[in-house]
């Protein structure tokens, strides 16, 4: 694969792992990161240290005009976007719907859907053929909660992922047309540190007894379902959803 590649949220567990994987198959990488400089650095620093090509960049892509620094960052030190991973996301806080005030719901919609239009519109700009661009591909990154409901107290958590859905569906359906594809994918339970506040491995057990495969996920895996929707191989996929949740 050739090409620039942006993954948000790629410090640490399955951002990272796209990342990584992303590099090894020949795309120079943008790591973004909100918060944790170091994880994200070491992420980029491995990449180059195996003969990649990685930069770490920081922005809260919650926020429209640190998505515009991000991607005017990644122009000038990688060259214009042709692949965009929407990774970043949140849990965001534990409650009942009757309990949840606008500070909770605030922080979960802005990273994990509005950083959608913001990035979209950043690599659209870049990738559209009516903006000079050849084309490209975006992966949204939702989660199974959206189709299942999650857990109690993560209904705002769902709600979020299930408007990723109907994101990737409906810009796959305005833009196909620019030579950009649009695909979505949905993790089940993976084994990153974002379970840790849910109950670590004591979850992850409870879940893997309910899932037809046994066990949870591993971000390397989910890693390579992405990579699979931004490459040749799938370019006749366009407005999917991918379960890649062992069969949960």
């Amino acid at each position: 694969m050739n090409g620039v590649l942006v993954v948000t949220g790629a410090g640490r567990g399955i951002g990272a792992s796209i990342a990584r994987l992303g590099a090894a198959r020949g795309l120079a990488v943008c790591v973004n990161y909100a918060r944790n400089r170091e994880a994200a650095q070491a992420v980029a620093t491995g990449i180059t240290a195996a003969g990649g090509h990685a930069i770490a960049v920081q922005a809260d892509v919650a926020q429209r005009d640190e998505v515009q620094r991000l991607f005017e960052t990644v122009d000038r030190e990688l060259g214009p976007v042709t692949a965009l991973v929407n990774n970043a996301g949140i849990a965001g806080t534990l409650k009942p719907a009757e309990d949840l005030a606008p500070g909770d719901l605030d922080p979960i919609f802005g990273v994990n859907v509005m950083s959608l239009f913001w990035c979209c519109g950043e690599a659209i700009r870049r990738m559209a053929h009516k903006h000079g661009g050849g084309g490209g591909a975006i992966v949204n990154v939702g989660s199974i909660a959206s189709r299942y409901g999650g857990m109690p107290g993560m209904v705002a958590y769902a709600a979020s992922k299930g408007a990723v859905d109907s994101f990737t569906v409906a810009l796959a359906k305005e833009i196909g047309h620019e030579g950009i594809r649009v695909n979505g994918l949905r993790p089940g339970t993976t084994r990153t540190d974002i379970l840790e506040p849910l109950g670590g491995d004591a979850l992850m057990a409870r879940v893997a007894a309910g899932t037809p495969l046994g066990r949870v996920g591993d971000p390397d895996e989910i890693a390579e379902a992405v990579l699979w929707l931004l490459s040749d191989q799938a370019s006749f996929t366009h407005g999917a959803i991918l379960d890649v949740s062992g069969g949960r």
